[in-house]
């Protein structure tokens, strides 16, 4: 009875190849009412079958960029992740980024972070942007720590497929009704560690997303009369190709679905 897509639902006409779709219409509906920035809109396409169904409850992960693919390990402490990417980087771990989430949860990781001497960026909301930031050289981020939807790791890690970044992720079910949850969706071992390809796998995976606020790597929606100006990026693993569209609407042309 959910008024988006639910998981499982199928879609469209059934004539043509059939494949897996994510999505998130609105990541980080607080920023977008706050005008804060970063705030996307998402959708993700992979073969059928090549998307981890994931239940609607946190995900504990690691992202990075290409430089530190296949070097970040989940059941490794903050410090060991990024004593490894300074490594991989060529440079001091006082030299890097960690982007993380703002939440109470996060204090002891937070904590261990800032005594490594790397930078810190705190954000409201939007891990999937933030998973972005990591593979964005102007970005000034560098890796992602921290808890945060299970949904969107999917989504982060069809991002990161088509980008040649990294991600592991760990469900961390808050209740048994989310521990069931779960394993009615074919997760026996709750405490298993996702890695990239156990979340986004198959040969050819799509990523869009839509900017809706100014965020690091996409302009958000500027409204003039009669219409819109939206900047969009669209990325395919198969290609590793990555364009960006600039698109002016007019909505007294566009038509009504």
């Amino acid at each position: 009875e959910a008024p988006m897509l639910y998981i499982g639902e199928k879609v469209g006409k059934g004539g043509g190849p059939k494949v897996d779709i994510a999505l998130d219409p609105l990541e980080g509906t607080n920023l977008c009412a706050t005008g804060g920035p970063n705030a996307i809109s998402v959708i993700a396409i992979a073969e059928e079958g090549h998307f981890l169904h994931a239940p609607d409850t946190y995900m504990d992960k690691i992202a990075v960029g290409p430089e530190g693919r296949g070097l970040i390990d989940l059941t490794k402490t903050p410090t060991w992740n990024l004593q490894e990417l300074a490594r991989a980087k060529a440079c001091k771990v006082q030299d890097l980024t960690a982007i993380i989430l703002d939440r109470d949860r996060h204090k002891e990781l937070i904590r261990e972070v800032r005594e490594t001497g790397a930078r810190i960026k705190l954000i409201g909301d939007g891990d999937i942007s933030a998973a972005l930031a990591a593979c964005e050289p102007t970005s000034g981020v560098d890796i992602l720590f921290g808890i945060g939807g299970a949904p969107e790791g999917v989504l982060a890690a069809a991002a990161l497929r088509c980008l040649g970044g990294d991600i592991q992720g760990r469900l961390m079910p808050r209740n048994a009704e989310e521990i069931e949850r779960a394993k009615r969706m074919g997760i026996d071992d709750i405490r298993r560690i996702f890695k990239l390809d156990d979340l986004a796998s198959g040969r050819d995976v799509m990523f869009a997303a839509t900017g809706v606020t100014n965020g690091d790597f996409l302009k958000g929606v500027r409204f003039f009369g009669g219409g819109a100006h939206t900047h969009s990026m669209v990325m395919r693993s198969l290609s590793r190709t990555v364009r960006y569209i600039d698109a002016d609407h007019h909505f007294d042309t566009k038509p009504h679905y």
